[in-house]
């Protein structure tokens, strides 16, 4: 037999009308399988119960943690909607935490009623029960404007209604479920969307630039399989962090550990945490990467002895602050031309970081210095 049915019994051993009490029951459920929402479910519960118990005032509470939210309310006078009580210091918490009904004839000779809560309302009488007693998530609390003694047939009929109220907030919290899954995948669908363009777009001005600048084919496979390949770790190092948000440490190293040496002790890297967005993220990495290559073929990582120097911060003024610096390499001479890599580094990363980057090739080692506002790309911490 089901819990409704034994219910139904209830009424009728307490003499009730079983048809009538039965016809009000029946809508009530009907009306909470029809809610959507808990917003939805709060308006249906907080009518219908004070309807059918024949109560002054019906509060429908929230379990949040371990705080009862007193969400919604209909009664002749004001109780106490929208506030949050300790669930050890309210009667809508012991029922959830004793996960059985309490039935209190006269609330001021109940020790566990917090009298000085009570005493400006209307409430002398109530009935609290829990909603989904094996594992409460609610209260439904139906008062009266004099002491009496709730009946059995009042008792069950709330409680029929907290049955019928768990199904709907499970329902309920199913569908917000559902829609937030469905929500991510649209999201995730652009996201990718998103990405893959960039990608395309990114590795189109690699193969344009890389093409005009190339000296001979056997020039122009080496530097665009070189970028290419650079384009592939700054993505697989935002792969492996589910494409959030990377730090600067991180970006760095991915560019400059195959050119590091043996033990990694020919370049250095300090500087404050930065988070750096994924498009920020990839910028970077390029950047790096054309810095270290560069390093490695005619800078300070082309003789032994030669080290490369990476320092960063935020300074009072809230703007961030990079300097790579080369030392102990051979002579730096000024290039006759730029190329690809030389503008990407410092006119590129101006317009993508909004601040300044500029290339200075001093005889003692090349400096690139970066100088740009925080931002939601680059952001400190």
């Amino acid at each position: 037999m089901n819990q409704n049915a034994d219910t139904a019994i209830d009424l009728a051993e307490a003499g009730e009308p079983l048809d009538g009490a039965l016809l009000t029951l029946i809508e009530t459920i009907e009306a909470l399988a029809s809610a959507g929402t808990v917003a939805d479910i709060a308006l249906v519960v907080r009518s219908a119960a004070r309807r059918i118990s024949g109560a002054d005032g019906v509060a429908f509470v929230l379990r949040d943690e371990e705080q009862c939210w007193y969400l919604d309310e209909d009664a002749i006078g004001p109780l106490w909607k929208g506030r949050r009580f300790p669930m050890e210091a309210c009667i809508s918490g012991w029922a959830m935490l004793n996960r059985k009904t309490a039935v209190i004839p006269d609330i001021y000779a109940d020790d566990r009623i917090p009298h000085d809560a009570y005493r400006p309302t209307f409430v002398k009488s109530l009935v609290m029960t829990p909603v989904r007693p094996a594992d409460p998530l609610a209260a439904i609390g139906a008062y009266w404007a004099q002491e009496r003694q709730p009946t059995t047939a009042e008792v069950a009929r709330l409680e029929v209604i907290a049955r019928a109220t768990a199904a709907a907030l499970e329902s309920a919290r199913a569908r917000a479920s559902l829609q937030e899954a469905l929500e991510r995948r649209e999201l995730l669908l652009h996201e990718l969307d998103h990405r893959m363009k960039n990608t395309l777009a990114a590795a189109h001005s690699i193969t344009r630039q890389t093409l005009r600048h190339a000296d001979s084919a056997e020039a122009f496979a080496d530097a665009f399989e070189r970028r290419l390949m650079a384009l592939s770790q700054a993505h697989e190092l935002l792969t492996q962090g589910g494409w959030g948000r990377a730090t600067m440490e991180q970006v760095l190293m991915a560019a400059v550990t195959p050119f590091s040496g043996e033990g990694g002790d020919r370049m250095s890297l300090f500087g404050p945490a930065m988070s750096l967005s994924p498009e920020t993220a990839v910028d970077l990495h390029m950047a790096f990467h054309e810095l270290a290559v560069n390093a490695a073929k005619y800078g300070a990582l082309s003789q032994p002895g030669g080290r490369v120097s990476v320092t960063w911060d935020v300074g009072e003024d809230g703007r961030f602050r990079l300097t790579w610096q080369e030392s102990d390499g051979p002579p730096v001479e000024m290039p006759t031309e730029r190329g690809f890599g030389s503008r990407l580094i410092e006119s590129g990363m101006s317009v993508r970081l909004g601040g300044k980057a500029t290339l200075r090739f001093a005889p003692e080692g090349l400096v690139y210095k970066i100088d740009a506002p925080l931002s939601a790309g680059l952001a400190a911490g």
